[in-house]
């Protein structure tokens, strides 16, 4: 597929074309362990330990052979292991030590008996049950042996990652440096937020919406503000954004009917397609390459913004990033009233899914206007139908994309 297409592109092609062109550009640099939250690994992670480094007990109770318990009579108490304290003393025949929870196990342990299955009585103990070879004894390398691979390059580092690096003991990481975005929107109709409305303006809101998931992707954001359509301040913004950033977003400028210039501008400073996407929302896309960035277009309206930065580029963002993009979860849920739709575009309709009585059910926002920012505000999933598929009647079942952490 080249850059240009006239037809509509299924939504999977135009990622497809796209990931295809762009690989990581982000170089990698080392951090210590404490500051690498939210930042994507550059190497593979393997166990430098084995996890747990020694065979330790999982319950508070008493260590036993399990030749001591045949006879069936109490056993005598040697002594204690605690966590970071082992018992190395003695252990004669007929004896059993005490043990707690990740004490070392000593040296000819069969199994470890919790204490609410024994009766202590001075230095006397009752085994109230007949342990298993190995019970309760949690083995040297049981959770991860040494050597083993831990993590794979790629990996976003969240709070579930950073303890298991700890345990391992690994001080610092490589890691990518962040991808950094520039963004600006464009319309002489545009306004910051804060400042009064003349006739015929609206307040910028594209931008929070971009720069809110640019920073739930853990990428650097340079915010270029409000472009107005005038060729040489269009010119300048792009000429910083590709020289100083990885990446330029822009939204609004990109639809059929909009100011020439700035498709022209595009043009004649790198190589972009415009695409109309068999989506909705989000028809108009641009995708191409400036000189030193690559370039994102946005539909202008409200919910194609987010919806195409979504589904498009947040997975062409992680490429860029050095990020593993795993596609998002989808599920079946059964519709709790009709849903407008007409065949020709992949829709993702805004609406709220919820366990019923018999499963997933979901229902929608309300009106679906690409305009209208609050169907996406009271969401928590898309309704995603396919794109030859009409309109869909209560109790029909349907696929549905629960929201992300990138919309949450």
């Amino acid at each position: 597929m080249g850059f240009d297409s006239a037809a509509l592109l299924p939504l999977n092609d135009a990622l497809a074309s796209m990931l295809e062109r762009l690989d990581c550009c982000c170089e990698a640099e080392s951090v210590p362990l404490p500051l690498a939250l939210g930042r994507i690994l550059a190497d593979d992670i393997l166990s430098p330990l084995s996890v747990p480094p020694f065979d330790n007990s999982a319950m508070d109770g008493y260590a036993v052979r399990l030749a001591d318990l045949a006879a069936g009579q109490p056993l005598t108490l040697a002594g204690k292991a605690f966590a970071g304290q082992p018992y190395e003393g003695d252990w004669p025949a007929g004896h059993c030590v005490r043990i707690m929870t990740g004490a070392p196990i000593p040296l000819g342990t069969d199994a470890v008996v919790m204490q609410e299955e024994t009766k202590a009585e001075g230095d006397k103990v009752t085994f109230l049950s007949q342990p298993m070879q190995g019970q309760n004894i949690r083995r040297r390398g049981e959770d991860i042996a040494e050597g083993a691979s831990v993590l794979g390059s790629g990996t976003r580092l969240t709070p579930r990652e950073l303890p298991l690096l700890a345990s391992l003991g690994i001080a610092t990481l490589e890691v990518r440096r962040p991808l950094k975005v520039a963004i600006f929107s464009t319309g002489d109709e545009l306004k910051p937020v804060g400042t009064p409305l003349a006739h015929g303006d609206i307040y910028d809101s594209n931008r929070y919406g971009v720069r809110a998931m640019l920073e739930r992707m853990g990428i650097a954001c340079l915010d270029l503000g409000i472009i107005p359509d005038d060729p040489a301040q269009l010119r300048a913004a792009f000429l910083k954004a590709e020289q100083e950033a990885d990446a330029l977003i822009t939204t609004g400028g990109v639809s059929v009917g909009e100011a020439d210039f700035t498709k022209q501008l595009l043009e004649e400073l790198g190589e972009i397609g415009f695409w109309k996407l068999a989506i909705k929302p989000g028809k108009p896309f641009a995708f191409g390459r400036l000189p030193n960035a690559w370039f994102f277009g946005l539909p202008g309206n409200p919910v194609s913004a987010m919806v195409t930065f979504d589904q498009l580029v947040q997975p062409a963002l992680a490429k860029l990033a050095g990020q593993r993009w795993t596609p998002p979860l989808r599920l079946c849920a059964t519709t709790t009233e009709p849903l407008k739709k007409s065949p020709g575009r992949l829709d993702f309709q805004r609406g709220i899914l919820s366990l019923g009585q018999n499963g997933p059910e979901v229902r929608s926002t309300g009106s679906q206007d690409s305009g209208v920012f609050s169907s996406l505000s009271r969401a928590n999933c898309y309704i995603v139908l396919e794109q030859e598929r009409g309109k869909v009647m209560a109790g029909e079942t349907v696929t549905v994309e629960p929201f992300t952490g990138l919309l949450l």
